[in-house]
């Protein structure tokens, strides 16, 4: 089984790698890309992450990047080589770059599950009621990224198949009907906490391998709840206050008898062996295969222990452990949950652009908050990832064309003759109002902030480099000058986050400097090794939302705290399955 999950992946890393090499041939015109090599992250991942993440930031930031000749040609090979190896490749793109591959194991204090089982459509009606989500409708797919310019590539590559190519259309990554987001409200409307529900039929083999051994077989149907580990009791609690005694359902923790693991690198989640369940998750595939493990072969004593010991058995020689990524990859990629988001609303959180929510069923407990937020409000504020920074670092090349555009307006810079206009018309693709990143991107981001870059591997300061160097002249100069700066960089990132991770904790304000005015809240610690946090931020203060005097300011100061004292500056970010917002409302933008 983790073979079959390799094989797209392994064609994905061999282009990445490959291309890798071809970065640095034009390095005088390509200087802004010199962040293309590996990313080494390797404080918190297992694995230090491949070119893929550097390509990622890249192509998310491509239409920021002044154009050339190289540039022009760089980023078509990348996307030509994509379209035209894999087909399946291609269809990944929808949903932006893979993390590098591995695998973790959630104890308890991460994730449990709960169970909701019971007769016929029991379970689904008690259930029906207190999520926000349609159990009664099909889920939808994660959003897809929205790129003109990549559905052409596309159809491009399927008219090439046409033509003696491969045959076919692209096959569509596969998300598991059973398995979808839902949120769990209070009577007033504010978030218990997040979940992933699974539809656990009795019918099938493998799902009921994973299932409490101790299951009534006449229970036909079974929900699993994956829950976050800091909010479970709470959802338990809330789960039997609503159940009757006429509510033919059981409910329980079985936490001691499953456990929860998640893969990354893959788009492919068939073919999980007896006593898995799997499936991509449903809120976006950046965030990996979540795989629920019980007993299987006559086993009805298994411990967490051993359910680990044999998965990680099972995944190691393909996707090698990597614990704590996952808390990496949700931070960067701006998902909160769990206690995180406790006590605010569902649209404040994202949980409609994540399909947690739907506003066309029936009555649940908390709706009449959420849908008057939909149907009559103005969203003013919305939880999104923002990079802190030192104030004496250089802001990166998106953030400026950010604030350009808030501050004169796209359009003055487009009818004008200034430097950005080569900047933000790239083939008529025009860029958001603030940069749009997905987790690796977002890594590839902070790896140019922190100096963590890899040179070519010719330009290095042994003995051989050097006499190479007496050929290059100026050019050696300018790498060991690069070297230096990369290492002072080092340095600097090391000494910020310490400064960071005292002061950015859940519930510290972010205050402007200059006007005193709160303009955020921080919701989570920094994602470990980075200075990425979770903030619930003004969107008029970021220029998503129509201000007089607000949007984003390139050149911002900010205190974090009531008492804070040292300034920061921080770059707000869209994750990439944001939906396009509304200027005026907060919300998603009608088509």
């Amino acid at each position: 089984w983790p073979k079959i999950l390799t094989r797209l992946h392994t064609r994905m890393w061999c282009y990445f790698c490959l291309l890798q090499v071809g970065v640095f041939q034009s390095r005088d015109d390509c200087n802004c890309m010199v962040f293309l090599s590996t990313v080494p992250l390797s404080a918190y991942v297992a694995r230090p992450l491949s070119a893929r993440s550097s390509l990622a930031a890249v192509s998310a930031i491509s239409p920021f990047l002044k154009r050339t000749q190289q540039t022009t040609e760089f980023v078509y090979i990348i996307n030509n080589i994509f379209m035209s190896k894999s087909n399946l490749a291609s269809a990944a793109l929808k949903y932006g770059k893979l993390w590098g591959r591995g695998h973790e194991t959630f104890p308890k204090s991460l994730r449990r599950i709960l169970s909701v089982k019971g007769h016929g459509d029991a379970p689904t009606q008690f259930l029906q009621s207190l999520v926000t989500c349609d159990l009664f409708s099909p889920p939808k797919p994660p959003r897809a990224v929205h790129d003109t310019s990549l559905d052409n590539i596309i159809n491009n590559n399927n008219n090439n198949n046409a033509n003696g190519g491969h045959q076919g259309e692209i096959p569509p990554i596969r998300f598991n009907p059973n398995m979808r987001p839902a949120c769990f409200l209070d009577p007033k409307g504010r978030i218990l906490t997040d979940a992933l529900l699974w539809k656990n039929e009795k019918n099938s083999p493998s799902a009921a391998a994973a299932t409490d051994a101790s299951s009534d077989p006449r229970d036909a149907v079974e929900y699993l709840i994956d829950v976050p580990g800091d909010s479970a009791d709470l959802l338990l609690d809330h789960l039997k206050k609503y159940k009757l005694r006429r509510t033919k359902v059981s409910i329980q923790d079985i936490s001691e008898h499953v456990t929860v693991h998640c893969v990354y690198g893959t788009l492919n989640a068939d073919g999980a062996p007896p006593g898995y369940l799997a499936a991509l998750d449903p809120r976006h595939p950046s965030l990996g295969m979540r795989v629920i493990s019980g007993s299987s072969n006559g086993e009805q004593s298994s411990t967490f222990e051993t359910r680990t010991e044999s998965f990680s058995k099972m995944m190691t020689n393909y996707f090698p452990q990597s614990n704590g990524t996952y808390e990496v990859i949700r931070k960067l990629g701006g998902v909160a949950e769990g206690i995180e988001i406790q006590g605010r609303t569902a649209l404040e959180t994202n949980q409609e652009f994540l399909n947690a929510v739907s506003f066309q069923k029936g009555c649940y407990v908390g709706q009449e908050l959420t849908a008057r937020s939909q149907h009559i409000g103005t969203i003013r504020k919305r939880v999104m990832p923002i990079i802190l920074i030192d104030t004496q670092i250089q802001i990166p090349q998106p953030w400026i064309v950010a604030h350009k555009i808030q501050d004169c307006g796209l359009s003055s810079i487009l009818d004008s003759n200034s430097e950005f206009r080569d900047i933000v018309d790239v083939e008529g693709e025009l860029p958001p109002l603030l940069p749009k990143l997905s987790a690796p991107a977002a890594g590839g981001v902070l790896a140019l902030l922190s100096g963590n870059l890899s040179l070519p591997k010719d330009y290095t300061t042994d003995a051989s480099s050097l006499e190479k160097g007496e050929e290059r002249g100026d050019d050696t100069k300018r790498i060991l000058q690069s070297q230096q700066q990369m290492e002072f960089l080092r340095k600097e990132n090391q000494r910020l986050l310490k400064e960071i991770e005292q002061v950015a904790v859940p519930g510290a304000k972010i205050v402007n400097k200059h006007d005193g005015k709160t303009v955020g809240q921080i919701i989570t610690h920094p994602a470990p090794g980075t200075s990425v946090v979770l903030a619930q931020m003004r969107l008029d203060e970021v220029g998503l939302l129509d201000s007089e005097k607000g949007g984003f300011k390139m050149t911002n100061k900010i205190l974090i705290g009531d008492d804070g004292t040292k300034e920061f500056r921080y770059l707000p970010y869209i994750p990439i399955w944001w939906a396009d917002i509304d200027s005026k409302t907060g919300k998603e933008k009608e088509e």
